[in-house]
């Protein structure tokens, strides 16, 4: 657990770019099955849903600060590639990432 709750630290102080799995397992010393498998068990999702909700999450903070456009944001958290990030986000939120940064509110959906 204690390795577990270590893979999940490392992905969160490494959002832009973050270890692969099989590099993230040999930092903490398991292996990436287990790392797989424990992730599932802990969090209830797998490495790669964590760290898109994580990344997801803090692109929707830094939208409603309204200091950045939404390359920026989409590049701070990590995603090269501006439709993939405004795809993801609509699916995670509702609205785009240029309704967020207008101030519109996430749908209740």
């Amino acid at each position: 657990i204690d390795r577990i709750n270590q893979a999940r630290d490392i992905l969160v102080s490494h959002l832009e770019n973050p270890p692969s799995i099989l590099e993230l397992a040999h930092k903490v010393g398991i292996s990436d099955r287990t790392l797989r498998i424990g992730f599932q068990e802990l969090f209830g999702t797998t490495v790669i849903g964590y760290l898109t909700s994580l990344r997801i999450e803090q692109a929707e903070l830094l939208l409603r600060q309204q200091q950045l456009s939404v390359a920026e944001v989409a590049n701070l958290v990590g995603y090269s590639h501006l439709g993939y990030f405004a795809k993801v986000f609509k699916r995670r939120f509702g609205i785009t990432p240029s309704e967020c940064l207008a101030g519109r509110r996430i749908s209740s959906n």
